[in-house]
């Protein structure tokens, strides 16, 4: 029963991604750069791909980085990166979604997360996975990034203070962000922080509300 409740809340969750990623896909083209930081299974990077633009994907977790490499791991165009990113190098563990203690590790991916405290995983399993610093990831390429896609589930706080004070949003012409505002403790307040450091700074091409 837990299992059909999520395939019901994920088909929801497609629909309205459908509905509000499609206008950030229109300016894509085959000349286009874009990252995907926690792919999961895919089901974001076909569509970037799929616009014929370079695509950056990076997804820590083991099970869903297989399907995710099943799916588009033989388009030239696709890079797939099984790490995580944050706002530094490290080695940390990734903890698995409280559904996977019934199995099927691949459609529970969605909400695997470095941090211990969010209330849907389990502290009992994890799995050590590399993290990289995406700033510096981005500093190293050789041009400007049209579209940027973050959901990594609660890390993506301190990765933005630090790509906004890089000044990095000269160079990503739009980021998308998940947050995870009631979904893990102490979350609202890191997020309001952030909220309040793109108004003082007047940045118009990051939106933590697009989905």
């Amino acid at each position: 029963m837990k299992k059909q409740i999520q395939q019901l809340k994920n088909l929801v969750q497609k629909i309205l991604t459908r509905l509000m990623f499609g206008r950030y896909l229109k300016g894509l083209h085959a000349g286009s750069l874009v990252i995907d930081c926690g792919a999961n299974v895919g089901d974001i990077t076909t569509k970037l791909a799929a616009t014929g633009a370079e695509v950056h994907a990076f997804e820590p977790n083991p099970f869903a980085f297989e399907v995710l490499k099943k799916r588009v791991g033989e388009n030239p165009k696709v890079h797939l990166h099984p790490k995580g990113v944050w706002d530094k190098h490290t080695r940390t563990d990734l903890y698995f979604h409280e559904g996977t203690s019934s199995g099927d590790e691949a459609f529970w991916a969605f909400g695997s997360s470095i941090l211990a405290e969010k209330g849907n995983v389990l502290k009992g399993k994890s799995v050590e996975v590399e993290i990289i610093d995406l700033t510096e990831f981005i500093e190293g390429l050789d041009r400007t990034v049209d579209l940027l896609k973050i959901d990594i589930e609660g890390a993506e706080c301190e990765l933005l203070e630090k790509f906004i004070a890089k000044g990095l949003h000269h160079k990503v012409k739009q980021t998308l962000v998940e947050t995870h505002d009631s979904k893990i403790p102490g979350q609202k307040v890191k997020t309001d922080k952030v909220r309040a450091l793109i108004r003082e700074q007047g940045i118009r091409n990051i939106n933590l509300n697009w989905l």
